[in-house]
């Protein structure tokens, strides 16, 4: 009985290349799988990873999931499932929990209050006093020159300020 066909499923590991161990492990399960009737293969589909759509089947997976890593001495299938799992898991919370974008002063803001800095303490990175100010109150952007030596005095990527 064919389930789905291989073509299928790399169109997915090409959009999803982190998936392809697994689907790859999974097929070569499914191949072997000799189901006699629909029902047999019903069993079997409710626990097999899919696109997650629903609230239900995220709980559902997550759930399956959290079973697997805790686990003592998971087989390299149950390992191979678990790394499917959680890359439709991920996938699926980017698409209903999408996290905003920062802007670079809201950034800016960010590093500043977690590391217990003020205004002063970047007087040297802008140059002066009014500049430091109207950037963090967002009346100024960023320029390129100044998102350099704020990435440089944070030790971050310089695109967070671009």
């Amino acid at each position: 009985m064919r389930i789905i066909k291989r073509g299928a499923l790399e169109q997915f590991w090409r959009e999803h290349p982190d998936a392809m161990a697994g689907l790859e492990s999974w097929y070569a399960v499914m191949r072997k799988a000799d189901w006699k009737t629909p029902a047999e293969l019903r069993r079997v589909g409710r626990t097999l990873p899919h696109v997650i759509r629903t609230e239900e089947e995220y709980e559902r997976l997550t759930n399956e999931l959290v079973r697997l890593d805790e686990r003592e001495n998971p087989s390299p299938e149950e390992k191979e499932l678990a790394e499917l799992l959680t890359v439709l898991i991920d996938e699926y919370e980017e698409r209903r929990y999408p996290i905003r974008k920062a802007s670079p002063q809201q950034t800016l803001q960010h590093l500043m209050e977690a590391r217990q800095l003020t205004q002063k303490d970047l007087w040297k990175v802008f140059g002066s006093k009014g500049i430091t100010s109207e950037v963090f109150h967002g009346k100024r952007s960023i320029s390129k020159a100044q998102a350099r030596k704020l990435a440089e005095f944070f030790h971050v990527n310089v695109e967070l300020f671009i």
